[in-house]
């Protein structure tokens, strides 16, 4: 016990040092909430790649329940996408120098679309499924009560965020994704030469965890990939491409990244499989913990939880300065015509308080990460993905009253089709999931007005 707080309050320690010293003197805008956008390639890769990666434990709980088929959701439609966003869209971004994707909907759409998407940007980056996370994590550790551990994952992973700004989770970012891959190497090493090959584990389980399915409906993994669409209107991504020092240098980090979350799916899948294998009947979302409890020293051990730590603090800190940004410059200040660089600051600040309070409700509302992934995206993505695209491709551009038609729709479908299921078992009208038919208005009406524009 004494050698994990020992060992955790090193880590809390260098990483609010790193935090602190990143802290800038009377930042502009741009410098608090882009580090001025001066990212150098090393630099975006790690932030890019630890930010990917909040949901750990979500992804543990995938791999045990559905074995190989993690991957096909969580990992080749993300290459997928992730792909297309490097060639596509990074150097529009980069080149057009927006701020935020509410920055993007207000000046091509107008107040109303901007104010819609700044809200549905806020459940986008909420927190919530990454301090849920990490409060697990931290209870497993510290032998804390759940509820405890939460808030304090809460105040660790936003504290030296209030006065660094982006620039404090870059810096971090760069300490925790040594720590993540690190971690989890060691792992392997350890398992591979415990037990021997990871294809012998494979075999042992049953034969949906070895199949590309996992017994998942075709449906089902449909919506899963086109959930990870999430990448053109994530808005992680869309501020590192705007910090970087020029649209080429966005272009390659994103390439680079998707390099290294193969290497580090690989890690987690193997290691998750090592676990679904060798501990039968155990709490799904704990399986690295307890695969690591296992097979690694008492020293050893206490480090791979505070690599899974990293792993998880590393979005928690991205995404609440996002979801605060978006409270403080895009609602707030906005709204107020507040915009001096002080100003922007202090609302983003406040911002951070308000985001925690929002994080902790849905935590209670949805105590689940995958739930939360899966809720979130079906809801928002469907109103969000083709206002945020079009605006890019001034050719297919919709006039601003034509894109809040098409938000409200989007939502207002997917949100009615989730209530419906949720109130009979889950069984959705005419057994589509909710991403669906949000997604399927959203296109219809944007060809429509598509066309009525070309025939003006």
């Amino acid at each position: 016990m004494f050698l994990d707080i020992s060992i955790f309050s090193i880590y809390i320690f260098i990483l609010l040092l790193l935090g602190w010293k990143a802290r800038q003197k009377n930042p502009t805008q741009e410098a608090y909430l882009l580090s001025s956008r001066s990212l150098s390639l090393p630099a975006l890769v790690a932030t890019l790649v630890t930010t990917w990666y909040g949901g750990i434990l979500g992804v543990g709980e995938f791999i045990y329940t559905q074995g190989i088929s993690a991957w096909v959701v969580f990992g080749i439609p993300y290459y997928f996408f992730a792909i297309l966003f490097a060639l596509f869209v990074a150097p529009k971004i980069r080149r057009a120098k927006y701020i935020s994707i509410p920055d993007l909907l207000y000046k091509n759409y107008g107040p109303l679309a901007g104010l819609i998407g700044s809200f549905f940007i806020l459940f986008i980056t909420s927190p919530a499924p990454y301090i849920l996370i990490t409060g697990i994590l931290i209870s497993y550790l510290l032998h804390i009560p759940l509820f405890y551990s939460v808030i304090a994952a809460t105040l660790f992973s936003i504290i030296y965020v209030f006065k660094g700004g982006f620039n404090s989770v870059v810096q971090t970012d760069k300490f925790q994704f040594l720590l993540m891959f690190g971690g989890f190497i060691l792992l392997f090493i350890f398992l591979v030469v415990e037990y021997g090959n990871p294809l012998n584990q494979l075999e042992q389980l049953s034969l949906s965890q070895q199949s590309f399915n996992g017994g998942m409906s075709f449906q089902n993994i449909l919506v899963w990939f086109l959930i990870a669409s999430w990448t053109f209107i994530d808005p992680g991504f869309h501020q590192r491409t705007a910090a970087a020092k020029n649209p080429a240098t966005a272009k390659k980090a994103i390439l680079v990244s998707v390099l290294f979350w193969f290497v580090f799916d690989m890690l987690t899948l193997w290691t998750g499989i090592y676990a679904a294998a060798l501990l039968p009947n155990i709490d799904p979302l704990m399986i690295y913990p307890l695969i690591a409890e296992q097979v690694l020293p008492p020293i050893l051990k206490g480090i791979f939880i505070i690599a899974l730590l990293a792993t998880a603090m590393s979005t928690i800190d991205s995404f609440s300065f996002l979801s605060a940004q978006t409270f403080g410059r895009d609602i707030i200040a906005y709204w107020n015509k507040k915009n001096s660089d002080p100003e922007i600051e202090h609302y983003t600040q406040i911002g951070l308080g308000l985001t925690a309070i929002v994080a902790l409700g849905l935590i209670w509302i949805f105590p689940s990460v995958v739930s939360l992934w899966y809720t979130l995206g079906s809801l928002f993505i469907p109103p969000l993905l083709i206002p945020v695209v079009s605006a890019l491709y001034p050719k297919i551009k919709l006039p601003g009253n034509n894109i809040v038609v098409l938000m409200i729709s989007g939502f207002t479908t997917s949100l009615a089709w989730f209530l419906i299921g949720t109130l009979n078992n889950n069984l959705y009208p005419f057994g589509l999931e909710p991403f669906i038919p949000g997604l399927i208005v959203s296109l219809f009406l944007f060809v429509g007005f598509l066309i009525g524009k070309s025939k003006v």
